[in-house]
């Protein structure tokens, strides 16, 4: 994995020079890789963008709470997606968020107890009225407990929406999630950022 991701650690030369020279050239591909899919993302989606936008302060208007969740980093994601509304920057107003993967004892008690597949559609089940939003993150679409919280927030009436890569995977498939933004790239790196940059600014269009 590293080999592919980084040769210039396997390159037989020690030569300090040509060395840092494959690290410079690595990460200005890499910068420019992240920017060109950031700008094709956009340009694909700024309108779905916007319409999503519009449901989600529509909902917050209206009384509702925002619920996110998400697994390994796309969980670090959720929460920071969770935190911005709840604690925005600037003068922007606080809305209500949260993050399902903030109580490790619930995440442990139904992993231990149940099932990881459903620690986030019980939260969902426990927390979630006719009304809210619910934002699912995953790199691959393919997280088997993401997929049950979405038809979960669906029966219940809530505003599901989906942050993935690739293909899209299982949750492209999904009918319980009314908006879902695919990044197409097989780079976790390169989803994620992008993925980080698409919910900042559909926070901004909720906000503004």
């Amino acid at each position: 994995m590293t080999e592919s991701l980084y040769p210039f650690l396997h390159a037989p030369s020690s030569d300090v020079d040509e060395l840092v020279a494959q690290v410079r050239a690595s990460t200005v591909a890499k910068v420019h890789e992240a920017v060109r899919l950031r700008e094709e993302v956009f340009e694909r989606e700024r309108e779905r963008l916007a319409v999503c936008a519009r449901a989600m302060a529509e909902r917050f208007a209206a009384g509702g709470r925002l619920l996110a969740f998400g697994n390994g980093g796309s969980s670090t994601d959720a929460q920071d997606l969770a935190s911005l509304f709840l604690n925005p920057p600037g003068e922007a107003r606080p809305l209500p968020a949260f993050g399902l993967t903030n109580d490790i004892a619930v995440i442990t008690a139904l992993s231990n107890d149940v099932g990881f597949d459903v620690v986030f559609s019980r939260q969902v089940a426990a927390f979630g009225r006719k009304g809210d939003i619910a934002v699912g993150l995953s790199t691959s679409g393919n997280s088997t407990n993401l997929l049950p919280a979405f038809d979960e927030a669906r029966r219940r009436g809530l505003l599901t929406v989906g942050f993935t890569g690739g293909d899209g995977g299982r949750m492209a498939e999904s009918p319980a999630i009314d908006h879902l933004f695919v990044v197409p790239s097989a780079s976790v790196h390169r989803i994620q950022e992008t993925q980080t940059a698409l919910y900042h600014v559909l926070w901004e269009l909720v906000t503004s």
